[in-house]
């Protein structure tokens, strides 16, 4: 009996450290999405928000993020994106990230 209860101890740690990951990985993956569509919406900065924001939207699209904000301040971009998780089976989050980019000021 007592082997039985340590082995289910075990295999619930081991669940709720996989769940753990899973979300600490959608974070970063929120974070990268974030970071790389806010350089794309920069760089599309002058084209106008349209343009910009298409940009963005593709390339979080393509790091496995969805665009859920995106607006230009002058030549910065301001992105937010979201990431959907599922760290246990039912249960359903989202990890979410804002950048920001644009010139270098002095």
């Amino acid at each position: 009996m007592c082997l039985l209860v340590v082995g289910l101890v075990f295999v619930l740690v081991g669940v709720f450290g996989a769940a753990i990951g899973s979300a600490r990985v959608a974070r970063h993956q929120a974070r990268v999405g974030a970071d790389f569509a806010a350089l794309a919406a920069a760089g599309q900065a002058l084209r106008g928000d349209a343009s910009a924001c298409a940009a963005a939207g593709e390339l979080a699209s393509a790091n496995g993020a969805r665009l859920t904000g995106c607006r230009l301040d002058g030549l910065d971009a301001l992105v937010t994106v979201q990431v959907p998780v599922t760290p246990l089976p039912g249960f359903h989050r989202t990890a979410t990230a804002t950048a920001r980019a644009g010139p270098i000021r002095d």
